[in-house]
């Protein structure tokens, strides 16, 4: 455990898409609370159970040929964080390729010194409200670690 909550919700951030890019439920199942709920973007609420059945096969490197993460901001409020971000994707499918985001919401508790994920959020983005490229905090190309800028591109705010 780090003794900086913002340097230890910034690695979790980064764990939790790492998982996604390699289907690691055991990793993920370490950062989610027990009682995690997940609200997808059609408005559809995944508890703990569906949403790491759907982990271990989200990710699928030769239809989902690139992603990226931008845009991070990590709010704390004592033990409990807010850590928003966007994902850029590509999916491939039958040949033909959508660029997509997504911007979601993670909220984090702090129990015996430990940060859990108990409720994840996800929205689409309309290609208007897109973040830009120089916001990119890293890139996966057809699930390989390209770029990580970690802090660099980084924004925080602590209460």
């Amino acid at each position: 455990m780090l003794s900086d909550p913002l340097a230890e919700l910034r690695a979790i951030n980064a764990k939790f898409i790492h998982n996604f890019v390699t289907n690691d439920v055991k990793s993920h199942d370490e950062i989610i609370h027990d009682r995690f709920l997940c609200i997808m973007p059609d408005g559809s609420q995944w508890d703990r159970d569906a949403y790491l059945r759907y982990w271990a096969t989200a990710f699928n490197p030769e239809a989902i040929v690139y992603l990226d993460n931008r845009d991070e901001m990590i709010t704390i409020y004592g033990d409990v964080a807010l850590v928003r971000a966007t994902n850029k994707y590509i999916r491939r499918d039958k040949g033909e390729e959508k660029t997509s985001m997504t911007i979601y919401t993670d909220t984090y508790l702090r129990t015996d010194g430990n940060w859990e994920c108990i409720q994840a959020q996800l929205t689409s983005v309309a290609p208007q409200n897109w973040p830009g490229d120089e916001t990119i905090v890293r890139t996966y190309i057809r699930g390989h670690l390209q770029i990580d800028r970690g802090r660099a591109q980084s924004a925080a705010l602590a209460f």
